[in-house]
């Protein structure tokens, strides 16, 4: 990684308070831009996020708004209404109260005697997405964006459903993330002493958990399709810069983009990355030059330079290279392959049958199948993804090829045809393609999943009759691999998918006709490739870090922890999904975090299932935390912190969400208490059911 501190031009930091069009609610904005863009006017770029810039992104965001800024852009990273700094109550997530402040920020930021009218969007995830969906409602100054792990599609390629199935894994806990982050309070520091427990109380009194609109809404209805660009592609005037790893579950995100979207307006990247910008360096590499990149899109799109970045190819991708199971890996071994148009002429479909004779199998996997799964949101943790997959196997139906007399490529969607029967109206069914090695070890590739209800239609539930035979199509998601000479393809089939898959209420069984099922694998020629020039990315460069302090635990705990219960065939998974701990500002800053996740399960029971999601969370600054803390952690006290002011400031947040299920019913319990230098501000509990409607 390369730091750079001298830029093009010099740059300034502002943190301004932005009007909505209410004439009430204010935004907070930190603004970086040439110290000379007020005779020298530039085009402005926007990340607008709740997840708050003051410390939660701050390291993330001092990495690259600086950059930008020292290229010639303003810079903006502003917390969403609600959230962070920014005046006003939070809402459900991308409703239309944000879309619309967004649609105002970027007209305001258009008029500003800095900025020569043009705007561009980018971000990751939530960022990601509202910069797609304020695309898509075209506001004039907004040019270009750069959308990175994020989805058009917010019912099926989200983190509610998938394939028409309750994800249990985040639908829980990105629920419960979500509830323990809009509880946290505005900073005094930037609000004001005497505003900003007011507005704390102001956001606690309007908390609804997100968990109890998406689980009314279990089907893909107007309420997934707001917001989902899906619906309708050319709604995106802005040129569309599309980038995901081949392990985040947002990609296909990519493929769809870069297929629906006129050539001159969109490029798509996908590499081995995980949820995380392709510059961080974290697992899984080779991280890339991607400020660079993105810089070549902003002066393309905003500035009218001809930076070469349209002659490109449509889709760019990283091609996987074999290699044994890990939970981890610092750099992912593979090449990089373009593709001038998606789909591709190089890549042509082999249908293989699973079977070629032989009687139905039966499919019945036990409750806990799935523990192997790996994290559903890859973070560049230690065990973030899937190990062996040689248990899981054992728990599913396995469809093994013959040894690979040659090596096969495959770039895309593969999809497995599954020609069945189930005993129960309700039911999943969960594919995985697996390579195998001469070993016997087994590598996840990718995977999908269906909800047997929802074969006919995401927008519709149609149960099952017991006793007939239909083909239902399971479409994984995608992915660039290559399956070496010697090794075998797998395809393992399960009905249990804990706690990826809620489990329907009835244990049921699939049969399965291999013969008339089969795997449709999108497989690449490379030859392709040859006479193309090599792709090739820049080093990654960075403005410098920010210099926090995060704790060393002398004995950190698990990340994910299974256990087994024996005499109650009881399976416990424990997650700490490890967002960066707790951790020390240089403006003085104490933030402390902990976060545990906990699924259970009995093996012979899909009623068993519970998932809980628990938050902790507290914030401090002032005489207090110096004298606990002071020169141990590098807290150097600005003038409005300084020692001996006074300026104590210690909030704290718990929170635990709970979701549990009848055979006919959801059961969703939260709770929140928010407490100020150890008084408490607010508590609140809710208790809620909605019936299975699909799930």
């Amino acid at each position: 990684m390369k730091y750079r501190e001298q830029f093009p031009r010099q740059v300034r930091r502002d943190d301004v308070w932005i009007p909505t069009r209410d004439g009430r609610t204010r935004l907070h904005a930190r603004i970086w831009r040439p110290e000379d863009a007020e005779t020298d006017p530039v085009p402005a770029l926007l990340e607008y996020l709740p997840y708050r810039k003051s410390d939660w992104t701050a390291p993330r965001d001092a990495q690259r708004h600086p950059w930008y800024a020292g290229h010639g852009y303003a810079s903006v990273r502003l917390d969403i209404r609600g959230h962070g700094d920014s005046e006003g109550t939070p809402g459900d997530e991308y409703d239309a109260q944000e879309l619309a402040d967004g649609v105002d920020i970027v007209n305001w930021l258009a008029a500003q005697p800095w900025c020569t009218g043009a705007v561009g969007m980018f971000g990751i995830s939530w960022g990601g997405f509202n910069a797609l969906q304020i695309a898509a409602l075209a506001p004039e100054p907004l040019k270009a964006i750069v959308t990175v792990c994020s989805t058009d599609d917010r019912y099926d390629n989200d983190v509610h459903y998938t394939g028409g199935a309750v994800l249990g894994i985040d639908m829980l806990a990105w629920a419960g993330t979500m509830l323990a982050f809009a509880s946290r309070p505005p900073d005094p520091a930037n609000v004001g002493r005497d505003r900003w427990l007011p507005m704390w109380r102001e956001r606690l009194d309007a908390l609804e958990p997100f968990l109890h609109t998406w689980l009314a809404h279990q089907e893909r209805d107007d309420y997934w399709r707001h917001g989902s660009v899906c619906e309708d592609y050319s709604a995106l005037d802005a040129a569309v810069l599309a980038v995901g790893g081949w392990n985040d579950p947002y990609r296909d995100t990519v493929l769809r983009l870069v297929e629906h979207l006129p050539e001159d307006k969109v490029r798509g990247l996908v590499g081995p990355w995980s949820h995380q910008y392709p510059d961080r360096g974290l697992p899984p590499g080779p991280a890339i030059g991607f400020l660079q990149e993105t810089l070549r899109w902003w002066d393309q799109h905003l500035k009218g330079a001809d930076t070469g970045v349209m002659r490109e190819p449509r889709l760019r991708a990283w091609i996987n290279e074999p290699v044994p199971p890990a939970t981890s890996y610092d750099v992912m071994p593979g090449r990089w392959v373009g593709e001038a148009v998606w789909p591709s002429p190089s890549v042509t479909w082999d249908e293989r049958p699973l079977g070629s004779g032989g009687d139905p199998v039966l499919v019945r996997s036990p409750q806990h199948t799935g523990l192997d799964s790996g994290r559903f949101f890859p973070f560049g943790n230690a065990s973030d993804l899937p190990p062996d997959q040689r248990e899981e196997d054992g728990r599913s139906v396995c469809f093994d090829s013959a040894p690979l007399q040659t090596r096969v490529e495959i770039l895309g969607r593969p999809r497995v045809r599954l020609r069945l029967d189930s005993a129960t109206p309700r039911a999943n069914v969960i594919a995985r393609l697996c390579d195998v090695a001469p070993d016997g070890s087994s590598t996840l590739v990718t995977r999908g999943v269906l909800n047997l209800l929802s074969r006919h239609g995401r927008d519709q539930a149609v149960e099952w009759t017991p006793g007939t035979y239909e083909d239902v199509e399971v479409e994984l998601t995608g992915i660039g691999y290559a399956f070496p000479p010697g090794h075998r393809i797998r395809v393992a089939v399960s009905d249990s998918y804990w706690p990826w898959v809620w489990p329907h209420g009835e244990r049921g069984q699939l049969t399965v006709v291999p013969a008339d099922s089969a795997l449709l694998l999108p497989v690449r020629d490379p030859a392709h490739d040859e006479g193309r020039e090599p792709i090739r990315f820049e080093e990654p460069e960075q403005a410098p870090p920010l210099p926090v302090t995060y704790d060393q635990p002398a004995d950190p705990r698990a990340e994910r922890l299974v256990t087994h219960d024996v005499a109650k065939g009881e399976w416990t998974l424990e997650v700490d999904p490890n967002y960066g701990g707790s951790r020390t500002y240089p403006d003085g800053l104490r933030y402390e975090e902990s976060a545990r996740e906990t699924y259970r399960i009995r093996t012979d029971d899909p009623l068993s299932a519970t998932a809980v999601s628990e938050w902790t969370i507290r914030l401090r600054r002032g005489d207090a935390l110096w004298n606990e803390l002071g020169d141990d952690h590098g807290i150097e006290l600005g003038d409005d912190h300084a020692k001996g002011h006074g300026n104590d400031w210690d909030a704290e947040i718990v929170t635990r969400t709970e979701l549990r299920a009848t055979s006919a019913d959801f059961i969703m319990d939260s709770r929140v208490e928010a407490r100020a230098n150890g008084e408490t501000v607010a508590k609140r509990a809710w208790h809620r059911t909605t019936p299975r409607t699909s799930a």
